[in-house]
């Protein structure tokens, strides 16, 4: 069965553990309580095949950063996750993609970008043509997501 590794990354608080439980258990977790590195496997269908996901579920804090070069280097594709309520935290994405380019040495990887939070409309600062701008400019998925509604991001991310 074959086997691929997906990154989970993003600025602390955006929601990447939520979003990551959520996929593979199907439930919300409303607590927060910041990750340093979480490791999850789950069985999807790819093309008609049966493989195993391993999913990282990174720290987005800044005292992590040194472990991302080996996230980056190990990861085949890349989750990156913003909060719709928090400009910085879309701002903070171009440095993540940068620093997966720079690791990869290679401008063709696999990314999804993720506009987290979207039950929180009222809130929201990053303008949903800012997602689909940067999307449209790196040539990657854009996805919309709340933790707390049961969406499947796979079909994305295949």
């Amino acid at each position: 069965m074959r086997e691929y590794k997906l990154v989970v990354l993003g600025s602390g608080g955006v929601g990447k553990s939520a979003l990551t439980v959520q996929f593979v258990q199907g439930i919300f977790v409303e607590k927060y309580d910041p990750t340093i590195e979480d490791s999850y496997r789950k069985q999807v269908e790819v093309d008609g095949a049966q493989c195993m996901l391993e999913i990282l579920d990174t720290a987005g804090t800044e005292q992590f950063t040194a472990m991302r070069d080996l996230y980056m280097k190990n990861g085949q594709g890349f989750v990156l996750v913003y909060s719709i309520t928090s400009q910085a935290t879309f701002n903070d994405l171009a440095d993540l993609r940068e620093q997966i380019l720079r690791v990869k040495d290679q401008d063709d990887v696999p990314m999804v970008l993720v506009g987290n939070k979207c039950d929180l409309e009222d809130e929201r600062v990053v303008g949903r043509d800012q997602g689909q701008n940067l999307s449209r400019q790196w040539g990657n998925w854009l996805v919309s997501f709340s933790c707390t509604v049961t969406v499947k991001l796979f079909n994305c991310v295949q």
